[in-house]
């Protein structure tokens, strides 16, 4: 008896795996070269690549307070 529930598991994965296949193949992918283009052009404006004004730096340590 067991050796049936899990082979009808088995099964049951396996059909969920091909949907989920089946699924994915239908979806449409950017291509390889949009995405380099896409990247090629933000680049201009990545802060990580060009890095951060001084004075717009919102993380820029401030000066400590004169009371302390």
């Amino acid at each position: 008896m067991s050796s049936k529930v899990a082979i009808s598991s088995d099964t049951g994965q396996a059909c969920w795996a091909v949907e989920q296949l089946w699924m994915e193949a239908d979806i449409d992918r950017v291509k390889a070269a949009d995405l380099l283009q896409f990247c090629m052009e933000q680049a201009k404006s990545d802060p990580f690549l060009v890095g951060i004004l001084a004075t717009t730096n919102p993380f820029k340590e401030r000066k400590p307070c004169a009371n302390l």
